[in-house]
């Protein structure tokens, strides 16, 4: 049977742990206070596509109690890796491969780049190394996440839209752990293609995430708002054509072009940007991952960003200023 433990099981981890239970493949989660709780009394409850479905996954308040993965799938805010790490290292052992299901660069990403930059640490957002000592990125299965779903209240999730997992190997290989987790997802409901360039799924994501959030976040407007405000749509756009150049310094290709990307933005209309919510609700901000480490990448691959550094900076001070 293979061990699966989903670490951070918010909106996003409760989603696909409900999901692999429905499909009646056994899921650990590791959680704590009313959110886990309430997952021990009355199980997981997700409600999607106006269905209410209560599952049963094990709920462990202490990662010793399970002890070394198949596979460990972190669906945390990339802020909240660091925090994290002692707790992580019990479900950790030789053979298990860690599913990075978080926003923005992650810590692994120049692992097997290839180039200059291959194995380069990204300050931004593995201070000091610390996150590639304790997640090793040999054990990593990149992972790009789109559905969007909430925690309505401890233990249950609403799923909004999206049910897409994309995986893919740093290295770009075809591997049988990418193969397995795929399989496993799709029995499952949702959609699971593995990428042989994952890091160019990633930036497209990114693209967008790197430019809405942080301008939701200053201004306290919705996607819908943003985008269709003629001053934010400009500072979106250069901010992100800013960023494009950075990733093919790196050696992404772009599947689209930057106003393709910014309409699907505007499809998603009156959305609050997490970046947003988490302001909103005093918690820490996703910075670094989403634009932090793409501007310290513009300075290795020599490409300016005033755009970039003027945006950083001033969501970086509001963050400071709650």
């Amino acid at each position: 049977m293979t061990s699966i433990c989903v670490f951070g099981a918010g909106a996003i981890g409760g989603l696909m742990a409900a999901k692999l239970e429905m499909a009646g493949t056994p899921v650990t989660v590791v959680a704590r206070g009313p959110h886990g709780e309430a997952l021990r009394t009355r199980g997981l409850v997700l409600l999607s596509e106006g269905k209410e479905t209560v599952t049963e996954p094990r709920v462990a308040a202490d990662p010793k109690e399970i002890g070394p993965q198949d596979y460990l799938v972190l669906t945390l805010k990339a802020h909240s890796l660091l925090p994290a790490m002692e707790q992580l290292k019990p479900l950790i052992g030789p053979h298990t491969t860690i599913v990075a299901a978080i926003n923005g660069v992650p810590w692994w990403y120049t692992y097997k780049l290839g180039g200059e930059f291959e194995g380069k640490r990204i300050e931004s957002v593995d201070p000091g190394g610390a996150l590639t000592a304790a997640l090793p990125p040999s054990q990593v299965l990149g992972s790009i996440v789109y559905p969007a779903a909430d925690v309505v209240e401890p233990g249950v999730i609403h799923h909004t839209y999206g049910d897409r997992f994309t995986l893919g190997e740093p290295d770009g290989s075809r591997s049988e752990r990418a193969a397995k987790l795929s399989e496993l997802l799709i029995k499952a409901g949702l959609k699971a293609p593995v990428r042989p360039r994952i890091r160019d799924e990633l930036w497209v994501k990114l693209w967008g995430n790197m430019a809405f959030n942080p301008i939701s976040a200053l201004t306290g407007a919705t996607l819908d708002k943003v985008i269709g405000d003629p001053g934010t749509h400009a500072v979106c756009r250069a901010l992100m054509v800013e960023g494009q150049a950075v990733a093919e310094k790196l050696g992404v290709k772009f599947a689209i072009n930057v106003d393709k990307r910014i309409a699907g933005g505007a499809e998603v209309g009156a959305h609050k940007t997490s970046m947003l919510q988490d302001l909103e609700r005093g918690r820490p901000l996703e910075i670094e991952a989403l634009l932090g480490a793409v501007v310290e990448m513009s300075e290795w691959v020599g490409v300016d960003m005033p755009i970039g550094r003027s945006v950083l900076a001033l969501v970086r001070q509001r963050a400071e200023m709650r």
